[in-house]
């Protein structure tokens, strides 16, 4: 028997093929070449692996259409964006992992009109160069009552600016309470040793006092540092000194107070059955000099970090060469104006801000729009049913309040959950769910009613195809 391997087409035949035309319009002569090869290499590695001989002349296509197919595969693989939209199933509403906040329509608009030229540092009135920090600045002195603001490009860089600037070389005071890791393994501690502010710390981990802070001044005093828990709960033996005090003792000292909010509230949000959250004009009232903030938490914005307050020490950060580094591009600023926009009216704000809208979605509603969901899926040939349970604000935002939902829980069949959520993961659109107890749990709280559609049809696909395998 002859070698098996001299039967595979030469590769200039195959992509000469009427099978091949396509995928040579689609991707280009040499690149459907070069994945062509890939093919072929595939099939030689695996005659080698079993020998010419006992694999057979039959082991080997000689069918161009069979090299395009898997050309064609090989294409869709390579071409597939690795940034896709997800349903988000899970009930967290700023889920970290799928982007935190999902854009307002109005900030959608604003970074599609954004992605072309655009005014970003231009005047258009003088025709003459313009900063990208000018904008959003007026929104945010009226939204919260701040002399400057300044956007960079997260909040971690809004407190690594902040500390650069006003405490380099100098001593930042911060309880041991509020030395915190904010996620993905940054540490507050590493941030201010990045910024080249020393670390002062102050207190006992449950339990700092004023005059803890006071003993703590000195000539090396560069700032007080307040950051706001809002990833976790510190209950029980407990004591921390409120903002305004303090504000005080740092006017005392003649240095400035820089307040961490982390989740960035600028409504009160109480309205919507959640505890009290500092807001940034709740901060700024209570005498902070600088306050930090994220854009992409309750806020309901893009990723990006915001800093209010004092309008000189803004001036300085601002021209700190470090503010290059951490500047925000213009699709962020696009949709940061165009989410602040719609505080202006509150209300507008509680039903067009997803996030706010989300979190505020009555139980009731919860629990009718899961029942309407589990009928059309019953419809649709999948098996499951409701269930109380409860959703999550997420992104670090107030830890442990459970916020009450009404679940639909799909029965995965004999594959398992994991196996269905896994499908359902891969599925085109993705739907990401939880699975607990054996069962795929959608929550109807984080599926917009546009998904609802493509949610059924998805969950339909991937439980019938297990069904079929």
């Amino acid at each position: 028997m002859s070698d098996p391997r001299r039967l595979i087409p030469p590769v200039g035949t195959l992509v000469d093929s009427p099978a091949f035309l396509p995928l040579v319009e689609r991707a280009g002569r040499g690149r459907v070449t070069e994945v062509l090869r890939g093919v072929q290499d595939e099939i030689r590695a695996r005659l080698d692996a079993d020998g010419p001989t006992a694999a057979g002349e039959e082991a080997v296509p000689e069918d161009p259409g069979w090299y395009a197919a898997r050309v064609e595969a090989a294409l869709d693989r390579a071409d597939r964006p690795s940034l896709l939209p997800v349903i988000n199933a899970t009930g967290v509403v700023l889920h970290t992992n799928l982007g935190r906040a999902p854009l307002a329509e109005a900030a959608r608009r604003a970074v599609e009109r954004a992605a072309g030229y655009g005014s970003l540092e231009y005047d258009l009135e003088s025709g003459t160069r313009g900063s990208r920090h000018d904008h959003c600045v007026g929104l945010l002195r009226e939204l919260t009552g701040a002399p400057g603001a300044l956007i960079v490009n997260n909040n971690a860089a809004a407190v690594l600016l902040a500390l650069n600037t006003l405490a380099r070389g100098r001593e930042a005071v911060i309880s041991r309470g509020e030395l915190v890791e904010i996620g993905g393994s940054f540490r507050v501690p590493e941030i201010m040793a990045a910024s080249g502010a020393r670390m002062r710390e102050v207190g006992a981990t449950n339990r700092t006092h004023l005059r803890d802070y006071r003993d703590a001044l000195g000539p090396e005093t560069g700032l007080l540092l307040k950051v706001h828990r809002s990833n976790f709960r510190l209950e029980g033996f407990t004591a921390e000194v409120e903002a305004g005090e303090l504000a005080g003792l740092a006017r005392e000292a003649g240095v400035p107070l820089v307040h961490d909010l982390g989740s960035g509230a600028l409504l009160d949000l109480t309205p919507l059955g959640l505890p009290p959250e500092p807001t940034a004009g709740d901060a700024l009232a209570a005498g902070a000099g600088v306050v930090s903030m994220s854009g992409d938490k309750l806020l309901g914005g893009p990723q990006a970090g915001i800093l209010l307050g004092d309008a000189g020490l803004v001036a300085r950060m601002r021209r700190n060469p470090l503010a290059r580094t951490v500047r925000p591009d213009k699709l962020t600023l696009a949709a940061l104006e165009a989410t602040l926009a719609l505080y202006r009216d509150p209300d507008r704000a509680m039903r067009d801000v997803p996030t706010l809208r989300m979190l505020g979605t009555p139980a009731p509603e919860l629990e009718r729009r899961a029942g309407d969901l589990a009928r059309r899926l019953a419809e649709a040939g999948v098996a499951c049913a409701t269930e109380d349970a409860t959703s999550a604000v997420g992104g670090g935002s107030y830890p442990g309040v459970a916020l009450p939902t009404t679940v639909v829980a799909v029965e995965p069949g004999p594959g398992g959950a994991d196996a269905l959520a896994h499908r359902l993961r891969t599925a085109d659109p993705a739907v990401v769910g939880r699975v607990r107890e054996g069962r795929v749990l959608l929550d109807p709280r984080t599926i917009g009613v546009e998904e609802e559609a493509l949610l059924v049809t998805a969950v339909a696909r991937a439980v019938a195809a297990k069904a079929v395998g």
